[in-house]
């Protein structure tokens, strides 16, 4: 039995001998005499810094009671704080998930401007008033009562359907136009983190697919279509936006009518350029007018290139 012992603990000690001294190599490897970020790096992920900015307030804001000028006030750049934010009325399992996805997006802000350098915030429109204005445009009409983001936990969860899809469209088109190997390892952490936060809202709202939204009389199902369809129109550019019930021509493979993930005819990620999300984000439908999540406009270069446009 010492014999057993013995032999044990020198095979073990032999193996940490190995561990310690087979030195592996962690650290990512980048072309060697490459550029890490080229000046339109920085104009691309700045644009999108814009729907970062729009996700942290909106996540935090809901889930704490407060956003950026609380937790990382250095992250704003002294731009204004936003209108109409409120701590929403979750119950407690739908209050982890949007903390979390509150705290990724600091870390997103960081991470942006700890290789790019940062804007400063934009003015964001995140009052209940806004976002009744888009359900009432998705659905053609007026909803009676108005349609409240912060109400309850459902209702929060359409509303959030809104926004980061429209961030991993971005990034998903910004990729192969960028040129250094920091901004591509960036945006690639980026776009996995994005598209996981919005598979994790369209499972939430596919689960209650039939379930009807009080007190206006659509299914969860329908609410989803109806925001799908309103950003393909107010982008311009075919289909790039699918709800979670699709008929079976849009669904994988077109074998199926389920639409859990919202993916083009190869089940890729559907991407949108700057002004096609523009049109989205201030909801005119023209990258040149100002509105809706942003009533001054967003910032940087490419988006304020668009303003002198007008």
């Amino acid at each position: 039995m010492a014999f057993i012992s013995t032999f044990v603990i020198s095979m073990l000690f032999s193996q940490l001998v190995f561990v310690c001294h087979c030195n592996p190599t962690c650290k990512l490897e980048y072309p060697i005499g490459e550029i890490p970020v080229y000046k339109e790096d920085r104009y691309y992920v700045h644009f999108a810094q814009n729907l970062e900015f729009l996700e942290a307030e909106f996540f935090l804001w809901s889930s704490y009671g407060y956003g950026l000028d609380v937790m990382q006030p250095w992250l704003t750049k002294g731009g204004p704080p936003p209108i109409g934010a409120q701590k929403a009325n979750l119950d407690p399992f739908t209050l982890n998930i949007i903390k979390e996805f509150g705290n990724e997006e600091i870390g997103h802000l960081r991470a942006i401007d700890s290789v790019m350098g940062s804007i400063t915030r934009p003015l964001l429109n995140l009052t209940s008033e806004n976002f009744e204005q888009i359900f009432d445009e998705a659905f053609g009409y007026k909803l009676e009562p108005p349609f409240d983001p912060y109400r309850d936990s459902l209702h929060y969860m359409l509303s959030s359907y809104i926004i980061p899809y429209i961030g991993m469209n971005g990034y998903v088109g910004m990729n192969p136009i960028l040129k250094g190997y920091a901004s591509k390892r960036l945006v690639a952490g980026l776009l996995g983190t994005e598209g996981q936060q919005d598979a994790i809202i369209r499972m939430y709202l596919y689960e209650r697919a039939n379930e009807v939204v009080y007190p206006y009389g659509y299914t969860v199902a329908d609410f989803t279509s109806r925001i799908s369809n309103l950003r393909n129109q107010l982008g311009m550019c075919g289909i790039k936006d699918e709800g979670i019930i699709v008929p079976c021509e849009l669904g994988a493979e077109n074998r199926t009518e389920t639409n859990v993930i919202s993916a083009n005819y190869y089940s890729l990620a559907y991407s949108r350029t700057p002004p096609q999300i523009l049109r989205i984000v201030y909801t005119t439908g023209d990258e040149h007018i100002p509105g809706g999540f942003y009533p001054n406009g967003a910032n940087g270069k490419i988006a304020r290139d668009f303003l002198r446009k007008i």
